[in-house]
């Protein structure tokens, strides 16, 4: 695979939650940004999207004004991913439509384009298969939500993306600003989910128990250990919580009680029952509050925590 010396142009290909939200951060960096979907108001919804989160990404250095003449909408994918120097894919999570969508842009692209995939769950060996003339420019790049905000994300190859790929992949997420994790395994649903899926687990299985209501466990995941989460990683924290011994000193001394909380941790069945008492608490927790004053709030902690942890570099 040739080198590509500077990504200038982006496409995305689905303009979802994700992609919108990719698309903004995109534009914020001062890219060239192509965008497609077949959804009949998928352009209006995404211009929207651009506008509201403007004013959080103009407060972590983007311009006063979004650069609407580099926004660029086609329903047509031959002419979205013309001229693009890497290819955002934000598709439906089915292999199927994937391995279709791939093959479509194994043909349409030139060898060294570098086609990444938002997928949260899939593999990129499973992904690639579709793409039979180039697999090897073909990786993961899965964001976090909201890709414009939140830094992380996961890059996996599959076993015919070629080290090349992964590394200029890092090197463009990194140019966005993004803090990059390598993956040197496939396993379903990448690493961050999987630590969300177990945390949530234990969270659907201590409600299940009626241990807790679902307005407490949210209270006691984002004012304890969720606040310490958002500054530093859980095996740094380990040895933090060891004191001056450190790590060392933090397996001497909870080995035995972690490893015996391990045993009897839950393993729920989302049952209807059990999925209706999650929503009737939740709508409890939540009262008039709709998705997006939820949302809004969640962005103004987060941009704060954002430039606090930058003013800390």
């Amino acid at each position: 695979m040739a080198d590509k010396p500077h990504v200038r142009r982006v496409t995305i290909i689905g303009t979802g939650v994700i992609g919108a939200s990719w698309a903004a951060l995109f534009l914020a960096k001062g890219l060239e940004v192509a965008a497609t979907d077949i959804a009949p108001d998928a352009e209006e919804k995404l211009r929207r999207f651009i506008d509201a989160a403007w004013p959080a990404l103009n407060a972590l250095g983007a311009a006063a004004n979004v650069p609407h003449a580099k926004l660029h909408f086609s329903p047509d994918l031959a002419t979205a991913v013309k001229g693009a120097d890497l290819v955002q894919e934000n598709g439906p999570e089915r292999l199927d439509f994937k391995r279709k969508l791939y093959g479509q842009l194994d043909a349409l692209l030139s060898p060294e384009i570098i086609i990444a995939s938002s997928s949260s769950g899939l593999t990129m060996s499973d992904i690639q298969s579709g793409c039979p003339s180039h697999p090897e420019r073909c990786v993961i790049g899965h964001p976090f939500n909201p890709p414009h905000l939140i830094p992380l994300v996961e890059i996996v190859g599959g076993a015919r993306t070629s080290e090349n790929a992964i590394q200029r992949a890092t090197e463009f997420y990194t140019a966005m600003g993004k803090k990059t994790v390598r993956l040197h395994k496939e396993v379903p649903g990448h690493v961050a989910n999987r630590l969300q899926a177990a945390l949530s687990r234990e969270v659907y299985y201590l409600v299940d128990e009626g241990v807790i209501s679902v307005a407490d466990v949210d209270t006691a995941v984002c004012w304890g250990p969720g606040l310490r989460w958002g500054i530093m990683g859980q095996v740094l924290l380990n040895h933090l919580g060891g004191g001056q011994g450190g790590i060392e000193h933090f397996f001497q001394q909870f080995t035995g009680p972690l490893t015996a909380w391990w045993k009897v941790l839950g393993a729920p069945v989302l049952t209807p029952a059990l999925q209706q008492k999650l929503i009737d608490g939740v709508h409890a927790e939540v009262g008039a509050r709709s998705v997006d004053d939820l949302a809004a709030q969640r962005d103004e902690i987060l941009l704060g925590l954002l430039q606090l942890r930058t003013k800390q570099k």
